[in-house]
């Protein structure tokens, strides 16, 4: 029974043999033979050549190609052609190999034009199962299947070399289409087949490539073909397949299990980003007395560098050195280096790169990308520059992965976009890596739309460039559109004959991290909350990075008991998730459980940094802490070894300026070392001011602010809050001019609210919600209740030199209130009522908050920029500090 293979190809083959001559070597081979000129005892070496038998001409041809003396063979063909001795089936074979192995297109298509000139090209099945393997490796898929398509007998090997062949073009399906092919013609798989096949279903879409993997599994169970090649292409294509359950059954029942199965294991559990998991396997090889090599350390090292475990990847690079893996194994170099640059050892990476002798593209771009990463963009562009100029290696896709990113932060490089002109010209802009780069420089320049242009026009799209533009929009704050596309990625479809198929991506570590801040931004509860089953059921929830974006998310969606219950069951925690959790008690008030978990920090041996008491200070602000406070802030260099920094004193003014004793922030701004940023510290004393009216500093503070920061709307609606406060209408009014000559405008007031499988975003004053007249209806009503409950307006909110009445309206239509009045109409009663908005809730919000929590008997859950307001029953838990 015959099998079609409908291929669509396009190959141009020569109708007559090219001309080729001992004359006119191929360009490759442009030298002199020896063989026509030199004598021995006298006697020309032609007449010696011509005294040698075929046999001899042929076995010198083949021996050169087994030493892997390439042009010296292809040599020897040519003086065979020169002297009129025909190659037989034995030479084209040897010759083709080395064509194939010097990849030269052109002397290949010479060759095959010979094949045919001296009647091999129909008859021996074994010359064109090489010229398949030619092409193959010269990657011409047209000629690939245009030879084998003219095998009148084929054997097995002319089937392995067409399926190993559509393997390497990624033709997957073709490749599972040409071994049923192979088997309607009855002709036997062998281990190498099977091997190929397993591979093509490793990279087919769930479900189907599991199901024919199982097939091929089986199949090999029935022939009794389970050798060590089989088993181990076979727990990596379940390992590719996230079914490292069989993957690790196969290694188990397995007695026959080498060094190779191990990596293999190894190598699935990482790209699975089962990393505590690969360290405990990794412990059981040694243990069985498996030793590991350079494949071993370099699969294993990434689990060092997510997990930030310096001290494991030490003793794996104290290994290397031990058994000279480093010097024998470049991968082990490119892995090292990455490891100490995400641990932020940045100068041990550059050591270890410094030490290295043999400098591949991989080891230069490791470099590259570890200085891009942590932000040593100048340092980064320098060895970009070195490489080039000094080393004398050409960028690849790659390399311009990490210097795209170093180029759009560093001040030394302005020109931005000149990079994609480069990437352009480079001829490296079609790379999918390359292009991923592209879309997180335009997102980081604000440009969004250009990034979304790129990634509208992929075709290729893979889960790192659905990651990059969902990290586009949350770098940006569009977090509706962030989750818009997660949902777009999760439900993606193809067309196929039966119809539409969902091949939707499946998020990884990396998308989880970055979309739960969106979540987290819009206390978007429901969602975050899906997002964590899915980290549960696919082993990610306990990933140190993941693990603390879900404490941060429950945190910011006024859970705080789910976030401590999800902080103590992550395994493994570094200085960020102690810094969330920290943060976290900080933003609900409860300062003190801050400070104990700082000390239970310490005792747990994790080393806080700067970000942890910033995160302390906040804390015993918002509790109004202040002595505990200060004591901390006077003892960080001397009890916990970090120095101070401008962003620290800015927090200690606010801790100061938030209790009242305004004249002593005051005092410690101007007792900031001379070269610190003041910026920040100025805007939290004039936060105080604003608070408690404090009109003097507020002006000389306002002055300094405006100053140094001229296009900040923020410092000009607190100056314009202080002096309306204080009456002082005509200077209010003065300084919304200035603002507008500025071109400054004022952020508007947002406020979402979760229901069902949306967020709804109202901004204050706006009408456009579809439910808005309800909404305003609903407010006026219970306007009336709470004035009766004895509420009253605190029109000191109001900018605006306008009527009592026409403030008390305006206080209606902020965003806060009208999310409420959403959340209490749409949700059955006793339901939590969450609200985030990005600006801090007004005195008046706050007040009608706890009588609305009373009146329609709700927990009302509110978030504002600085921290959280839980009412209930007319009380805040804020005790009205904030």
């Amino acid at each position: 029974m015959s099998c079609t293979l409908a291929f669509t190809f396009s190959i141009p083959f020569p109708s007559q043999p090219v001309p080729f001559s001992r004359h006119n070597p191929p360009y490759l081979l442009r030298a002199t033979s020896t063989s026509a000129t030199i004598a021995v005892d006298g006697v020309p070496s032609k007449l010696i050549s011509q005294s040698r038998s075929p046999e001899w001409w042929i076995d010198s041809l083949r021996s050169k190609v087994r030493a892997s003396l390439l042009r010296e063979a292809v040599l020897t063909y040519i003086d065979m052609i020169v002297l009129g001795i025909k190659p037989d089936k034995f030479a084209f074979p040897a010759l083709l190999k080395a064509v194939a192995d010097l990849q030269d297109m052109d002397l290949g298509k010479q060759i095959h034009a010979h094949v045919y000139k001296f009647g091999y090209g129909v008859d021996s099945v074994t010359v064109a199962n090489t010229l398949v393997n030619l092409y193959r490796k010269c990657g011409d898929f047209g000629a690939v299947y245009k030879v084998f398509d003219r095998i009148s007998e084929r054997n097995q090997v002319s089937w392995n070399s067409l399926i190993s062949s559509l393997c390497s073009f990624e033709k997957w399906e073709m490749a599972l289409e040409a071994f049923r092919c192979m088997l309607d013609e009855n002709v036997e798989p062998s281990s190498f087949t099977l091997v190929s096949v397993a591979l093509a279903c490793s990279n087919v879409p769930m479900p189907e490539g599991l199901r024919l993997g199982k097939q091929v599994h089986a199949y090999s169970l029935r022939k009794g073909e389970l050798n060590s090649f089989i088993i181990n292409t076979l727990v990596a294509m379940y390992g590719k397949l996230g079914k490292l359950a069989s993957s690790k059954s196969l290694l188990g029942s397995f007695e026959g299990r080498d060094l190779v199965t191990w990596n293999t294991l190894l190598s699935s559990l990482c790209q699975n980003e089962q990393f505590l998991e690969a360290l405990e396997y990794l412990r059981e090889m040694v243990l069985k007395g498996v030793e590991p090599d350079g494949f071993t350390i370099s699969s294993v090292l990434p689990v060092c560098s997510h997990l930030e475990m310096l001290r494991t990847g030490k003793e794996l690079h104290a290994y290397a050195l031990k058994n000279g893996s480093l010097d024998e194994n470049s991968f082990v170099g490119s892995a090292l280096v990455d490891m100490y640059c995400n641990c932020k050892r940045v100068l041990s990476a550059r050591r270890v790169f410094d030490g290295m002798f043999d400098r591949k593209i991989g080891l230069w771009n490791a470099m590259i990308t570890g200085y891009a990463q942590n932000e040593h963009d100048v340092e980064a562009l320098l060895l970009f520059i070195e490489m080039e100029q000094s080393a004398g290696l050409l960028a690849n896709t790659t390399t311009m992965a990490g210097v795209v990113p170093a180029c759009v932060r560093s001040d030394a490089f302005s020109k931005k976009e000149a990079i994609h002109g480069f990437v352009v010209k480079r001829g490296l802009d079609r790379d999918r890596f390359v292009k991923n780069a592209l879309m997180d420089m335009y997102s980081r320049l604000g440009k969004i739309d250009i990034a979304k242009q790129i990634f509208s026009k992929m075709e290729d799209r893979d889960l790192v460039t659905w990651n990059t533009m969902i990290t586009g929009y949350v770098f940006l704050e569009r977090h509706e559109d962030a989750l818009l596309v997660l949902h777009k990625m999760q439900n993606l479809e193809r067309k196929a004959s039966e119809g539409a198929i969902r091949v939707g991506l499946k998020p990884n570590s990396i998308t989880l991290m970055t979309i739960l801040p969106s979540c987290a931004a819009l206390s978007a509860l429901a969602k975050g909350k899906e997002i964590h089953a899915y980290a549960i059921k696919n082993n990610l929830a306990t990933d140190v990075a993941v693990g603390s974006a879900i404490v941060d998310m429950y945190a910011k969606c006024g859970c705080l008991h789910m976030s401590r219950k999800v902080f103590d069951q992550i395994p493994f925690r570094n200085v960020i998730t102690w810094n969330v959790i920290i943060m976290a008690y900080g933003m609900h008030g409860n300062g003190q459980d801050a400070i104990d978990l700082l000390r239970m920090m310490m005792v747990q041996g994790a080393k806080p940094n700067e970000v942890t008491f910033i995160s302390v200070f906040a804390a015993c602000s918002h509790s109004g802490m202040v002595d505990e406070g200060l004591r901390i802030f006077y003892n960080m260099k001397n009890n916990y070894g970090v120095e101070p920094s401008s962003d620290h004193y800015a927090c200690v003014v606010d801790l100061l300026g938030r209790a009242g004793r305004v004249k002593e922030a005051y005092q410690l701004m101007n007792m900031m070392p001379l070269d610190f940023d003041k910026a920040g510290a100025w805007s939290s004393l004039l936060g105080a001011c604003r608070i408690h009216n404090n009109l003097e500093i507020g002006e000389v503070v306002a002055q300094n602010l405006i100053q140094l920061e001229p296009k900040v709307a923020s410092h000009y609606v607190l100056l314009a809050n202080i002096y309306s406060s204080a009456g002082h209408w005509d200077k209010a009014t003065e300084v919304r001019r200035k603002m507008k000559e500025q071109g400054v405008r004022k952020e508007p007031g947002c406020s979402w609210i979760e229901h069902g499988d949306e967020v709804h975003k109202f901004v204050a004053g706006d009408s456009s919600h579809p439910q808005s007249e309800k909404l305003h209806g609903y407010l006026e009503t219970l306007w009336e209740k709470m004035r009766e409950e004895g509420y009253v307006p605190d029109t000191s909110c109001v900018l605006h030199n306008v009527e009592e009445d026409e403030k008390e309206v305006l206080l209606c239509g902020h965003s806060e209130k009208l999310a409420i009045a959403f959340g209490i109409l749409n949700t059955s009663p006793g339901t939590i009522i969450r609200v985030a908005k990005n600006l801090r809730v007004c005195n008046d919000c706050h007040l009608a908050t706890k009588f609305i929590s009373k009146i329609v008997d709700r927990e009302i859950i509110l978030r504002d920029v600085r921290r959280f307001h839980h009412f209930k029953n007319g009380i805040c838990s804020c005790g009205d500090y904030w």
